[in-house]
Order: structure tokens, then C-alpha cells, then sequence
């Protein structure tokens, strides 16, 4: 039956011309592979062929029950419907048996050829079956709904037929007669005949139920699937990589799978005889299908302040089927890790104090949606786990668990779901933040789909680590401009603590240590910190200058010192400061005697940059003069200048200007920054530093 169901699918959309050409009316109408598809599907036709003359018994054994068999199929049709059929049947006594069974024989090897022709088409085309699986189960639903209606009919036709049977066995029993016995045997032989297809009903349903049942496991597991996909693809897109929030293509998906599994329960309830099993089945179903409907749309903030108001949205796919009436609220509570890999624990014990834990499950009609929103959360207290050894409080992971029980028409008990958000860090202090983000970045970049809760490796390949910082640095900046082969090798220098190496290191292991726990040689700070803090800079100071190409970035000494040291006087380049967190330096070459000497220029870091942008100060400094390798400052850098407006306030304008040096001397001596009390403001640092800037404020008379 099971090949029939598909191919009653695939026929609707089949041209009439082919459909006779494969269902011949003059010798096998569609009619026979309609009403006899289990029977004939139980059978071995690949057996016969015209030269096989042994097995000419055999076929016409079969020919012969196939006959019968639509008989009596035939007498519980309608009159048009009846009269076709038993014309059939006497086509078919006509016709050769070991040709009828070839003719069979034949058909089967043409629909599975058309099957795997449309399978194929599907999966050149790139096209997902799920709606397509879904249509042949409701098209089985209506299957199994007709079947139901000619049981009923059935059931009631031998009612009738016993009804008159006893009249006329009581009219027998007091007046015998030959007529009245011939009646009584041809009523017998039809109540016979009947129940012999009511009995063939019902198994034609128990084998119909027994497919779809398998087919709906099949294309819910493909649900599920795509719904952990989404989920999955939620977690990575913490870190840049690509993500598509819209749920509606899923909650459609949703509700014609609760549509399907609530009509296949309704006919088992009508149809009498059919085994408890299965109603048990389209329950587990529904109860896998009512968990996977519930999603985390909006994730709580992935590193959370005690005392801090923070929110999260919970999604449910199947709001139509909520109960009317009966609201439904989530509730949520923070777990951690031991509790997100066993609900049991999470339910018995506390680890957190939420504030604003509960939500109504809303329907919007206008979007269509679903939702518990949790606008106000806050996370008044935290217990926290033992810590192994060195491991920070940065480093814990927790979770928000929300639950509810969803009550189901036809089912006497609440369906009790819970989902948990992605992993969150709780942190007391804002200073904890960069650490905490450095967790989650490990966890969303690293972690393997379908891990126990919140298991991550220790350690990666440096190429899925420097995937994860482009990605991560792209996003967070909002270019398109990647870090270069050059910025990447310079990295892996960096975090391997190799300045001289030259070959690749894509396959080195990088550790979570070396990542955010030990600090950079002769530094106080660790590798993610500082690219951190060069990330941020860029993304607040220098995402235009970074997106037009004009900042190298990520490049150590020893190259600039290479590359520049064969350039004429006055080329630089920009790159993010070795020493400082959230700096940039212009490194520039000068000639000395013909030697070239290479100079780096005090780091600028965010609250320079605020004071005057870098276009201006790169304006301001007439010891550069072209971005390497050839392009001339002003060429680059022009449209960053800022142009000094007009003013009518009466005063004489002021303005800022960046000037690289040594500590000037007035009358022989050097001074210092705290002896300038009639130089305007001049702000000099202190002597000492291998590389020199001030800012000079001076006055411009407005003539």
C-alpha cells in the first residue's frame, strides 16, 4: 500500500494522458490499483513472465481472487460506481491470466521509476520534501477518512442485512419453504461477503495508519532538525556568521504536522478494532512535536549584571492550538550546568533569584505569533558552583530554563515543556564583562551541535580561531573589509608567542589559556583582551578608515620594519599598538645620512581619538606624507579631514593641532608640563618617552 500512497499523490499532478498510458482502461484500469492496493502490493509479480508457463496456475489463482475481491468491493459502492466495477471484473475473466500478472508486473517497475525520477528532481533542484511529505499525509488522512466512511457504511449495511436475515430465519422457522431457504443462504453469503470487507477495511486502515504513522516520524524528525538548525545557527550568529530569525516557513511546518497527527487521532477513535499502540504513538508524537514548537526567538543578553534589568522572548509555534479560555504562563528560572544536563535537578533545587521570572503566552493576530514576553528580568542573587582549580567566575556557565504545561483539546492531561537559552554568564562587576564575553565567544564558536550542556573543547586548531576572530572582528566593526593573510599570520605570532616565525600555522593548537587565562609575553593583559580592545577601538574610531583600506591593523615590528625600511622618506602605515590596549600607532621611515630609520609614534587610543579624529591628526603631522606604499596622505585620507567652521561669537578661534617631536626647549632647558602657565594650555608629557607627541593649542588671529 505504501508504494500507492505516494504514487495517489504524485498522480495529481500527472497529465490524464499519462496516467492511461500507465493505468490502460481497455486492460488494467486505474480502478484495480485503486481499490486493490494492498492486496496487490502484498504479492510477488516479479516472478512472472509470458514465456513462464509453470506459473500459469499461480496467476490465474491470483487473477481469479483479484476478481472476487473487487466484487466485492464492488457491492458496497454506489449504483454508478458498482456497475463499473463489476463491468471490470468481467473484463478481467477475459483476459490471459499470466498477462494480467505481467501487466502488474509491469506497472510496479514503471511507479517506482516515476518515484525515484521525482526524488531525484527534488534533490537536483536543491528543494526540501518537507511540504511535499506533507501533502501525501493529508492526502492518506482523506485515504484513511474514506476508508472510515465505507466501514461505517458497511457496519450498517450488515446490520440491515441481519435485521431481515431473523425476520426471514423466524418466517422459515414457522412456515418452510425452498424459496425462503435459497433467500436465506444468498442473505447468509452477502452477510459473509460484507463482513469480509469490513474485516478487509479495517486492515486496509491498520496498514494505512502504520505507513503514515512512519512517514509523519519522518518528516517531524526532519522538523526537529531544521529546528535545531535554527537554534544552532541562532548560537553561532552570537559571534557574525549569518542567521535568518524568520520562524514563519517552521511555524507552518508546525501546524499542518499538529493538523495531520490531530486528524489521524480523530479517525483511530472512529475507527473500532484498531490497536491502542497507535493512539500511544500519535501521543509521543505530539508531545515531541509541542517541545520542539517552543524557541527562544529573542536570547537573554549572553552576559548578564546582577541587579541589571535584561529580556528574552519565548516563541510558541503551535499558538492556534492553545485551549481558549485557559491562558498559559511561562514560567523561568536560572540553572546551571549540572542542572541544564538533568531537568530533574533543575526542578528540586535554585541556584539563582530571578525578579519578573513569569509571562503570559500571548497571541497576536495581526503577526500571527505566539509569544511570552519577558520584558523586565533581573537576576537578584547567584549561588554559585565549586570552581576547579584556577577557573574564574567568568568562566561558569548558567542558563534561564522557562517551562509551562500546555493543555490540548481531546487530552485529559497538560503537556509539560520546558527550553533552555543559550548559555549566559552572570557577572557583579563591569569590569568582569570582557572576560565573560571571551566565554561565550569559546562556546558559541567551538561548541558541537547536540553537546551535553555547555561541554566545549579546551582547545582548537589556530584556523578555526583565526575563522572565528575574522568573523567575530567583521561583525562587530561592520565591514566587509577581512583581515588579511598578513593580520592573520601576525596573530598567530602573537597568541603562539612566535615573532620570528614565518611558516604556516594553521594547524598549531591554540588552548583556551592562551586564548583568555595566561597573559601575553611581557604583558599584563591576555591575547583576547587586547585584540578585544583594538576590535572596539575600530568599531567606535575607525570603521570607515578600516573598510577603506587605509589601516594595515595587525602587523608586528619586525614586518613593518621589512617593508617600510625600502620606502622613501616620509611612507607610514597604521597598525594597532603591541604594547597598549586600544591603541593605533603610525609607523613611518625617515632617513638619516641615507640610513633608513623607522619610527612609531605614540599610540592614539580612544580618548585621543575623541579629542580629534584621526584624519585631522594625520593632517597635522608633516613628517608623513604617503600611506604605503605609494599613496599620498591627502589623497587617502582628505574626506576625514575636518573643515574649521566660521564663527560669529566675537572670539578668537582655537584650534588643535598634532605635532610629533621631542620636548621643546625654551631658553636651554627642557620643562615640563606642569611649568607652562602662559603658553595657552600647552600640554607637554612628561621626558622619558622612547616616542614623543603633544598637542599644541595655539591662537590664530581671525584675521
Amino acid at each position: 500500500m505504501a508504494q500507492w500512497l505516494e504514487m495517489s499523490y504524485v498522480l495529481t499532478n500527472m497529465d490524464d494522458e499519462r496516467i492511461n498510458t500507465l493505468y490502460p482502461p481497455d486492460t488494467f484500469p486505474i480502478e484495480i490499483r485503486h481499490y486493490l492496493c494492498q492486496w496487490l502490493e502484498e504479492k510477488d509479480w516479479e516472478g512472472f513472465s509470458p514465456d513462464q508457463s509453470d506459473k500459469e496456475p499461480i496467476a490465474q489463482a491470483l487473477l481469479n481472487d483479484a476478481v472476487l475481491l473487487l466484487e466485492s468491493v464492488a457491492e458496497q459502492q454506489n449504483i454508478v460506481e458498482r456497475m463499473k466495477l463489476l463491468q471490470i471484473t468481467k473484463n478481467m475473466m477475459t483476459r490471459p491470466a499470466m498477462e494480467f500478472a505481467v501487466k502488474i508486473r509491469n506497472i510496479f517497475r514503471q511507479e517506482k521509476m516515476i518515484l525515484c525520477e521525482k526524488l531525484a528532481n527534488k534533490r537536483a533542484e536543491g528543494k526540501t520534501p518537507d511540504f511535499e511529505e506533507l501533502s501525501f499525509l493529508k492526502n492518506t488522512v482523506f485515504q484513511l477518512q474514506d476508508r472510515r466512511k465505507r466501514f461505517h457504511s458497511c457496519k450498517e449495511d450488515i446490520n440491515w442485512e441481519m435485521v431481515n436475515f431473523e425476520a426471514l430465519q423466524s418466517v422459515h422457522a414457522k412456515t418452510p419453504s425452498e424459496h425462503s431457504l435459497r433467500e436465506l443462504q444468498m442473505l447468509s453469503k452477502k452477510i459473509q461477503e460484507l463482513k469480509i470487507n469490513q474485516s478487509s477495511l479495517i486492515r486496509e486502515c491498520l496498514g494505512m495508519f502504520t505507513e503514515t504513522l512512519t512517514k509523519l516520524k519522518q518528516c517531524q524528525d526532519n522538523f526537529i532538525v531544521k529546528m535545531n538548525v535554527w537554534q544552532w545557527e541562532q548560537h553561532k550568529s552570537v559571534i557574525g556568521y549569518p542567521f535568518s530569525d524568520d520562524l514563519t516557513h517552521l511555524q507552518n511546518w508546525s501546524e499542518q504536522l499538529f493538523a495531520v497527527n490531530s486528524n489521524l487521532r480523530q479517525e483511530w477513535l472512529l475507527i473500532p478494532d484498531l490497536p491502542k499502540e497507535i493512539g500511544e504513538k500519535l501521543t509521543g508524537l505530539l508531545q515531541e512535536l509541542i517541545q520542539s514548537s517552543f524557541v527562544v526567538e529573542k536570547q537573554p543578553p549572553q552576559v548578564i549584571k546582577t541587579q541589571s534589568k535584561f529580556s528574552a522572548v519565548v516563541r510558541y509555534l503551535l499558538g492556534e492550538s492553545l485551549v481558549s479560555g485557559q491562558p498559559v504562563t511561562m514560567k523561568a528560572q536560572i540553572i546551571n550546568e549540572l542542572q541544564a544536563r538533568n531537568v530533574n535537578l533543575a526542578l528540586c533545587d535554585n541556584v539563582g533569584e530571578l525578579i519578573n521570572h513569569t509571562a503570559i503566552l500571548d497571541r497576536n493576530t495581526a503577526t500571527k505569533t505566539t509569544n511570552a514576553n519577558f520584558r523586565h528580568m533581573s537576576i537578584k542573587k547567584i549561588k554559585r558552583a565549586d570552581r576547579k582549580g584556577a577557573e574564574s567566575v567568568t568562566e561558569e556557565k548558567f542558563a534561564l530554563m522557562f517551562l509551562a504545561e500546555i493543555f490540548i483539546t481531546g487530552h485529559e492531561t497538560p503537556f509539560k515543556i520546558h527550553i533552555n537559552s543559550q548559555p549566559v554568564v552572570v557577572i557583579v562587576h563591569g569590569s568582569q564583562d570582557i572576560n565573560a564575553v571571551a566565554t561565550i565567544i569559546w562556546d558559541c564558536a567551538f561548541a558541537e551541535p547536540d553537546r551535553v550542556p555547555f561541554v566545549v573543547p579546551d582547545r582548537v586548531t589556530w584556523k578555526m580561531m583565526i575563522e572565528t576572530l575574522n568573523v567575530k572582528f567583521c561583525s562587530e566593526v561592520g565591514t566587509n573589509h577581512n583581515l588579511n593573510p598578513y593580520n592573520k599570520h601576525f596573530l598567530a605570532q602573537k597568541i603562539f608567542d612566535q615573532p620570528e616565525y614565518a611558516n604556516d600555522l594553521s594547524d598549531s593548537v591554540v588552548t583556551w589559556c592562551q586564548f583568555n587565562k595566561e597573559v601575553l609575553a611581557g604583558r599584563n593583559f591576555t591575547f583576547w583582551q587586547w585584540f578585544e580592545g583594538a576590535m572596539d577601538l575600530t568599531k567606535k574610531h575607525l570603521k570607515p578608515y578600516w573598510s577603506d583600506g587605509l589601516i594595515f591593523g595587525f602587523i608586528g615590528k619586525q614586518h613593518v620594519h621589512l617593508i617600510l625600511k625600502e620606502s622613501p622618506s616620509g611612507t607610514f602605515l597604521l597598525r594597532f599598538s603591541d604594547s597598549e590596549i586600544g591603541g593605533i600607532t603610525i609607523a613611518y621611515v625617515s632617513h638619516e645620512n641615507g640610513i633608513p630609520m623607522i619610527q612609531n609614534i605614540q599610540p592614539f587610543t580612544r580618548k585621543d581619538l575623541e579629542i580629534r579624529c584621526l584624519g585631522d591628526r594625520i593632517r597635522d603631522i608633516n613628517e608623513i606624507l604617503y600611506l604605503y606604499p605609494n599613496v599620498p596622505k591627502h589623497e587617502g585620507f582628505k574626506k576625514f579631514y575636518t573643515e574649521q567652521q566660521p564663527t560669529n561669537s566675537g572670539y578668537i578661534p582655537v584650534s588643535l593641532q598634532t605635532k610629533v617631536g621631542t620636548v621643546p626647549e625654551i631658553d636651554g632647558s627642557h620643562i615640563s608640563g606642569d611649568t607652562l602657565p602662559d603658553l595657552n594650555g600647552l600640554s607637554i608629557p612628561p621626558d622619558g618617552m622612547e616616542y614623543d607627541f603633544y598637542f599644541n593649542e595655539f591662537a590664530k588671529n581671525s584675521t
